[in-house]
């Protein structure tokens, strides 16, 4: 992974450490992408009791729970010197967010579906902060709307190429197939970020 990130630095003059943030959320968020738009459905199609005031409530949860913890976290994380926590913590949260699509997998009930919200919350506060910290202090000087537009416009284009295809996988493979394609997604988004940790350390 880091002589892709380097062949590229050439190319570009980007810092390795922005491009693999970059190409994590390029893969985690078309993951996604796959689902949240056709989650309503999924949830009436396959939630016992689900509907539309369900999916409301569920996103409540996740965002509720990811605004609580994500601040004190990112108190923690400022307070030690160096990104080795910083790292750490954006991996574990990674991880957590790819869990939750593999839970998702499994799920037939409203609790079912709280308590994935729960852990995809925590995931999202313990990943974006970080995330943002490692971004921001590795971005290269005189270049950050350059950077910064860079990688919008890559997730998005990612996000509007996945956005109408998983309803079509939905429909031809399952909703399991589905989550189960998120949660690899999501793991290889977390890879890539494994690949920044020798570029850190410089």
């Amino acid at each position: 992974m880091q002589n892709i990130g380097v062949k590229i630095k050439k190319r570009f003059d980007i810092n390795v450490v922005v491009q693999f943030l970059t190409y994590s959320d390029i893969l985690m968020m078309s993951g996604w992408g796959l689902v949240l738009p056709i989650i309503s459905v999924f949830f009436s199609d396959q939630i016992a009791g689900g509907d539309v005031k369900f999916a409301g409530l569920a996103s409540t949860v996740y965002f509720i729970v990811k605004s609580v913890v994500q601040i004190p976290v990112a108190r923690m994380v400022d307070k030690h010197r160096g990104e080795k926590d910083d790292f750490w913590v954006m991996v574990v949260g990674s991880m957590l967010i790819s869990l939750s699509a593999f839970l998702y997998m499994f799920a037939t009930t409203r609790a079912h579906v709280y308590g994935i919200q729960v852990l995809y919350g925590i995931g999202g506060a313990l990943s974006y902060p970080t995330w943002l910290a490692i971004f921001t202090r590795h971005v290269d000087k005189n270049r950050e709307g350059l950077e910064w537009s860079l990688y919008y416009t890559s997730v998005d284009v990612g996000s509007a190429l996945t956005a109408g295809l998983g309803g079509l996988l939905a429909a031809s493979f399952g909703y399991q197939f589905l989550f189960w394609l998120v949660g690899v997604s999501s793991i290889a988004g977390t890879m890539f970020l494994i690949g920044i940790r020798e570029e850190m350390k410089k």
